[in-house]
């Protein structure tokens, strides 16, 4: 059993039929994710997710509105916490060109059409991908 959580917050942002993602890698394996990250002490979720997206990709972001949180157990594949996402509907410049500032990470648009549930590697977003792919249709 997990003896604390591990709080993370993303942001999904649909542009003229597109969908922003992150690729990273982890551990030596590639992550698809959605862009976004780890909650600090002290730090709301909106300001997380703003500050993790100022971070990564030098981006200022509004936040829309909230669009899933985690409802059900997910142990960390890389600790003992349990992890609970936060996703968050966000927009951004649509004519910002995107650099990832991160080492081992890139951001790329991808068509609405593309989003499928085995196109994310872990299971909160893997659940989120398939919501997302059944709401866009």
């Amino acid at each position: 059993m997990a003896n604390r959580f591990n709080i993370r917050v993303y942001g999904i942002w649909l542009h003229e039929g597109m969908v922003l993602i992150n690729e990273e890698m982890i551990r030596g394996k590639k992550i698809v994710k959605f862009p976004g990250g780890g909650l600090e002490l002290g730090e709301g979720t909106i300001d997380g997710l703003r500050r993790e997206w100022k971070e990564e990709l030098d981006m200022d972001i509004t936040v829309k509105g909230h669009f899933y949180t985690t409802d059900f157990f997910q142990p960390s594949a890389y600790d003992d916490s349990q992890i609970l996402s936060i996703y968050y509907w966000v927009a951004g410049d649509p004519d910002a060109v995107l650099v990832n500032k991160m080492e081992n990470e890139r951001t790329l648009w991808l068509p609405h059409t593309d989003l499928h549930e085995d196109l994310f590697t872990l299971p909160i977003d893997r659940k989120v991908g398939a919501m997302l792919a059944q709401l866009l249709g």
